[in-house]
């Protein structure tokens, strides 16, 4: 059995190697690619952790009683432009009351049903269609039923639901006001090649 019929495993082993393909190419191996303009800077890494700061301790003075998930929707939103992170975040808070809206009406009346849970993922991403929410959106969705349905908690189901919409809300605005007042500056002195 030749390494070379398995190219990604191949690869795994030994990504400093060239691998042969077939007798006449030679593939290189890339490990992951990266742009430039991508990478975070320090300002907006202190921008980001500010944000999240923020959220939680706006979440904790509200007593929401799981603050976390307003850093945890700040972090997830927060972009480098409030152009991008508007787009964003209006996504995001369509999907989270869409799935607590489902999550609850499930946890209400057919508890952790590991049955209904499927159908009601289902059902989101038959939701997303009408609502115009991307893949993404349809993630956090479904990642919001999933909390508010397989977490076992003695509060009821739409309590639950309320508390996850108002926490992520709160996290997205925060992110959104950090954004809007604290724009990042971009630096964009060109990189030199070397060939």
């Amino acid at each position: 059995m030749r390494l070379a019929a398995f190219p990604s495993i191949a690869m795994l082993l030994f990504p400093s190697r060239l691998l042969r393909k077939s007798s006449a190419k030679m593939v290189p191996m890339k490990i992951w690619t990266w742009k430039r303009e991508n990478l975070p800077s320090v300002s907006h890494a202190l921008r980001t952790a500010i944000a999240a700061t923020i959220s939680a301790l706006i979440a904790r003075l509200i007593q929401m009683p799981e603050a976390y998930w307003a850093a945890i929707a700040t972090l997830v939103v927060m972009q480098s432009t409030l152009g991008a992170t508007l787009a964003i975040s209006i996504e995001r808070i369509v999907a989270t009351a869409v799935g607590a809206s489902v999550g609850a009406v499930e946890a209400n009346y057919f508890r952790s049903n590991i049955i209904v849970f499927a159908i009601a993922v289902f059902l989101l991403g038959l939701l997303s269609i009408p609502f115009r929410l991307e893949k993404t959106a349809y993630r956090y969705a479904s990642i919001t039923l999933a909390i508010i349905v397989l977490i076992p908690r003695s509060a009821p189901a739409w309590a639950v639901a309320l508390h996850r919409f108002t926490e992520v809300s709160v996290g997205i605005i925060v992110a959104l006001v950090i954004v809007a007042f604290w724009p990042e500056h971009h630096d964009i002195t060109p990189v030199a090649k070397t060939d």
